[in-house]
């Protein structure tokens, strides 16, 4: 009796086992069948997409977004930047203060979509061809020639880049360490010709001439002065991307937008777009101490006090905010002209305790130009009133301000 109760259990056992194995092994074929299928429509997809051309793969900044979930190389992760709601400083206002995080982008700031502009531009015009050796010279105090360096390693380009002596260190490592060429010049007025950006150009028009002025065999090479504050790519970076982001992440419900200008691209590219689809928008400019910028937009005078005979203590702008600030009129800038309602002027202390109330109560390690965004964000939002929505940008994060501004 025992022992076929024992012999029942065994075969009832051994028809379980048998059972499982075949149920997973059909599984299996069935899922490999599957991934092969998938395997070879993903392939497909791959390989028609890359036989496309890289202007058309690049022709939007914004082209990671469009539905899909694999971009080709670095360009295509620039642009589509979330927006986040800065919760501190709402509740501290009554008003939503909304920020656009373009230190998301990959080479950490919102210049990624000014770089690429300038250099998707220049190879339609062609001016500079991928692969070829060519140069990119430029004159920055550090966003935009990184933004520049790590676009031309990806396009096969070298870059060379003219700044300041005086910027926050990291970034010239960063740029050295994204295999541009780095020359530091002592900070001068524009009208110097060794000014950084003066003396950006005057290196890409020698790109290539040996000591006689004469060009080299390498007729192919070409040395390109992006000219950042005078090229609209820059303005039309943001007018085609950063301005309708902006537009359907709110859904269209702004009503002020503030941020700072030292090309003026931005303010310029995003207040037209925006102005012509929401007429009630209020546009204001951050402007940090040392800019002549609000003054201009005030009372339509280039003028800043520390310009007054026996205050200046450096050329180009006294202040320790980075990025943002000029005294001088561009063509980028220009084309913000009509759309700017006000002005609003931001001391680096006021920028200083912006940035440490932000890390200490958000979170958020901004650098110096957001900063001075956030703290003209809030001034406006207590001037409109509570129940308003601000949009500002956080246009790079501390990381690249260590050695000056935190």
């Amino acid at each position: 009796m025992l022992e076929s109760i024992s012999d029942r259990n065994k075969h009832i056992a051994i028809g379980a086992a048998l059972g499982v194995f075949f149920t997973l092994s059909t599984t299996a074929i069935v899922l490999a069948s599957k991934g092969r299928l998938f395997t070879d429509d993903a392939h497909r997809r791959k390989t028609h997409s890359l036989s496309k051309k890289s202007d058309q793969q690049d022709s939007s900044v914004a082209e990671a977004g469009k539905g899909n979930t694999i971009c080709d190389g670095v360009a295509g992760l620039i642009g589509n930047t979330p927006m986040m709601r800065i919760k501190s400083l709402s509740d501290a206002t009554g008003c939503g203060i909304l920020a656009k995080a373009e230190f998301l982008n990959p080479g950490g700031s919102t210049k990624d979509r000014v770089a690429l502009s300038m250099i998707n531009t220049a190879e339609r015009d062609r001016i500079l061809t991928p692969g070829n050796g060519s140069t990119i010279f430029e004159g920055t105090v550090g966003s935009t020639g990184i933004s520049l360096a790590m676009i031309a390693k990806a396009r096969g380009y070298n870059a060379w880049i003219v700044m300041p002596d005086d910027v926050a260190l990291e970034k010239s490592q960063l740029l050295e360490k994204l295999g541009a060429h780095v020359e530091k010049v002592r900070p001068v007025s524009i009208v110097d010709k060794n000014q950084f950006v003066n003396l950006a150009k005057r290196r890409a028009l020698e790109f290539g001439k040996d000591a006689n002025g004469e060009g080299s065999s390498e007729s192919q090479r070409t040395g390109f002065f992006a000219d950042q504050f005078e090229n609209l790519a820059n303005f039309e970076a943001h007018f085609t991307t950063t301005g309708p982001e902006i537009y359907k992440q709110t859904k269209g419900r702004v009503d002020a937008i503030v941020m700072g200008a030292g090309t003026g691209g931005t303010l310029a590219g995003v207040a037209k777009y925006l102005k012509a689809r929401l007429p009630s928008l209020r546009t204001y400019l951050a402007d940090p101490q040392g800019s002549g910028l609000f003054n201009k937009i005030k009372y339509n005078v280039m003028y800043s006090p520390t310009e007054k005979e026996g205050k200046r203590k450096r050329h180009q702008v006294d202040t320790v905010v980075e990025g943002v600030g000029i005294n001088r009129l561009t063509r980028n800038f220009a084309m913000s002209d009509g759309f700017i309602d006000d002005a609003i002027k931001v001391t680096d202390q006021e920028a200083i305790d912006m940035a440490r109330y932000l890390v200490h109560q958000e979170g958020l390690f901004i650098g110096s130009s957001s900063a001075v965004n956030c703290v003209a964000a809030v001034r406006i939002a207590r001037e409109l009133g509570p129940g308003h929505t601000i949009v500002t940008l956080l246009c790079d994060s501390g990381q690249r301000h260590l050695t000056k501004f935190w």
